[in-house]
């Protein structure tokens, strides 16, 4: 019956996270020219068509701020004896300012104004505004570190080869809001995924150590439901299953060598997983703490006038052919301001 509980476990956790397919916002690391010369590329291959469309932006913000909410509780109600990672701790810490930021978004989205905005026709983005792809693409190529001169330079050669609408340079704010809201919730959902492998790998050793102790020749039995049981080898599961088997009795080396040769049947290895399980809990603390920053640089910035120029002066924006007298203004607020 334990078994089978461990099975259904494992079987459950596969099936709760739809977005699982959807990786974070991550690709190669671009300069201010790379991106320049990306952007110039995305608006050759953008296909777009006009016309209302229902606004899906909204009904994904929702979902978004339904995984948010549920990982918060369910970190912090978390055993508190079980760690989290640094990339939890930054989430916990910035919920209450991710919550703002949502609500911001919902507000200066209404359905009517983003169901006027170009929409794409082919690609991973068909159906969404054109104006939104363009700012994840942004996010991805910069790993979530919105700043003001790589902004000014991708939008301004976006247009060089197809000139936006005011209405999505307007939309420009608001989309990387929801962009970073978007990269925040890929990252959570493969945090829960992570959690709930170690979690799978606590409960298994367990019923190795208590096998161990109480029956130490009925062992190789619970290794045998191992090796028939659906267990996600990942590598969140196989860090924390070898970091729980070197603290406890070391007539578990049996479960080690089934997992080293079930591994290597799939050309993996322990230290290998291992690895790239500390390398993939940096990299989501570097992309939560690049989004969460960049939410505060949209929240600490005003912007005027179509639609963002960030620089600390006021300036006619360089992707814009405005009236002679139509500027843009950017300014951060001051440290009282902000307070």
């Amino acid at each position: 019956m334990q078994n089978f509980s461990l099975r259904w476990q494992s079987w459950k956790a596969r099936q709760a996270h739809p977005h699982a397919s959807d990786p974070p916002l991550r690709a190669d690391l671009f300069s201010v020219e790379q991106l320049a010369l990306h952007a110039r590329a995305l608006a050759l291959g953008h296909q777009t068509a006009s016309g209302c469309r229902p606004n899906s932006l909204l009904a994904q913000l929702a979902e978004n701020e339904r995984i948010i909410q549920t990982f918060t509780r369910a970190t912090r109600t978390a055993n508190p004896n079980r760690r989290i990672t640094a990339a939890a701790e930054w989430l916990l810490d910035n919920f209450y300012l991710i919550e703002e930021q949502i609500q911001m978004a919902r507000r200066h989205l209404p359905r009517s104004y983003s169901r006027e905005l170009p929409r794409l026709l082919t690609g991973p983005s068909a159906g969404l505004p054109r104006v939104y792809d363009i700012v994840l693409e942004l996010i991805a190529h910069v790993d979530a570190q919105i700043d003001g001169e790589p902004l000014v330079s991708f939008v301004a050669s976006y247009q060089k080869v197809s000139s936006l609408k005011l209405g999505e340079l307007w939309a420009v704010p608001i989309m990387l809001r929801l962009g970073l809201i978007e990269n925040l919730q890929r990252i959570i959902t493969r945090l829960t995924i992570a959690r709930e492998d170690r979690d799978l790998a606590d409960l298994w050793v367990n019923r190795l150590q208590d096998m161990a102790e109480n029956n130490p020749s009925q062992l190789v039995v619970v290794v045998a439901d191992m090796a028939r049981s659906d267990i996600p080898l990942t590598s969140a599961f196989v860090a924390e299953f070898c970091q729980l088997l070197s603290r406890h009795s070391p007539v578990l080396h049996l479960a080690r060598s089934w997992l080293e040769h079930r591994l290597t049947e799939q050309g993996l290895s322990i230290e290998r997983l291992v690895d790239l399980e500390s390398q993939s809990q940096a990299a989501d603390q570097v992309s939560v703490s690049h989004s969460i920053a960049s939410l505060r640089f949209l929240s600490a910035s005003v912007w005027s006038s179509p639609p963002c120029a960030p620089t600390p002066r006021t300036i006619t924006p360089p992707w814009t052919s405005p009236p002679a007298t139509a500027t843009a203004t950017w300014s951060r607020p001051s440290p009282a301001t902000a307070a």
